[in-house]
Parts: C-alpha cells; structure tokens; sequence
C-alpha cells in the first residue's frame, strides 16, 4: 500500500491573491500575495498537493462569468510554473448567498467533494488554510486542520479578534501569510 496523499487546501482570494471588497473580476485584478506562489511551490517540491476550496459568488450575482474566472485560473498556474509549483485542482461554489447551497463555504460542501475526489478522509490529516472565519468553519467542520494567514480579511486583525478566533476554531494556527505557513509545515512534516 503507497503512502497516503499529502494534501493542503487553499482558500484563494485573500490566502493566494490579493482580495478585493468589490470582489476579483478579471484577470487584470488577480494579484498574488507577494511570497504566496513560491510557498505553494515549495510545498510541491516538497510533496504536498495543493488543492483550491473558493467561495465565487461573483458568479451567481453576475458580476464575471465562467469565462473570466477561468482566465483568472489560467493566469494563477501561469505564474506558478514559473516558480515550479501547480495547483492540483480548483473547487468553487459559483452560488451567491441566498441561494442556501451547501459548497459554499461555512458549510463543508467544497471540502466534502475534494475528500470524494481524492478518495481520503480529510479528518486530522489535511492542512486548510484561509483568511476568514468562515474558511476555518468549513474546514474544521469536514475535519481539516485549520490555519489562518493574517492576509487578505483577517490583514488587519487585531490580537484581541486573533485570540476570539482561536477560542471559537479549536486548534486553529494563525500565520502571517502562506509562506509563514509554507515554512511551519515544512519545518515539522517528517
């Protein structure tokens, strides 16, 4: 029997690129987090398959198409190659709000479709990181690690709201960003 899969879960905007409150539209507005491509290449280097978990309800409320994001998408493994890194697989949930789905996140219904894609169990095993409460809810809700990058929404958290996050998301790891990250793992995997 192989080893099992090394896997990682990405939040993308905020975690990845730099997050927008008019949210990411184009390719034009899809940039990364200084340091964020080389962390996930170093962690493929290193034999962890990163895997994307994204709420895009940019989508649902028509504010960009299928077309954009995949452009956007298309830009991110782009830019990754050139570092030597790739992300394995991108899971959206396309709905807006109201439309009550369960893949949008903080509801596991992303998470729950990678562990049938992979065919594992994501329970204490698989490291989710993201930058807001509802990441951490989702993947602590299908049994990931969770951490949090102090990027994108949680940029300006202060120490009080960090301390809150850590009552309410049992176990949770903050960092400041996803090379911080990159290097924790990387420091402590066997």
């Amino acid at each position: 029997m192989g080893q099992p899969i090394k896997l990682i879960i990405l939040d993308r905007d905020g975690t990845i690129n730099e997050d927008r409150d008019d949210y990411v539209k184009s390719v034009d507005e899809w940039v990364p987090i200084p340091g964020a491509l080389e962390a996930i290449a170093r962690l493929n280097q290193y034999g962890w398959h990163v895997v994307i978990a994204t709420n895009q309800s940019g989508l649902g409320r028509g504010l960009f198409d299928m077309d954009a994001l995949n452009a956007m998408h298309q830009r991110m493994n782009e830019l990754l190659v050139r570092h030597g890194g790739r992300v394995d697989a991108i899971f959206f949930c396309p709905h807006a709000p109201e439309d009550n789905c369960r893949c949008r996140k903080p509801l596991p219904g992303l998470f729950e479709q990678i562990a049938e894609r992979y065919g594992i169990s994501l329970a204490g095993t698989v490291h989710a990181v993201g930058d807001s409460l509802r990441d951490l809810q989702a993947a602590t809700a299908a049994g990931c690690l969770p951490h949090l990058v102090l990027t994108g929404k949680a940029a300006r958290m202060s120490a009080d709201k960090q301390q809150a996050l850590r009552e309410q998301i049992k176990g949770v790891k903050i960092h400041a960003d996803l090379a911080a990250f990159a290097h924790v793992i990387l420091n402590s995997s066997p």
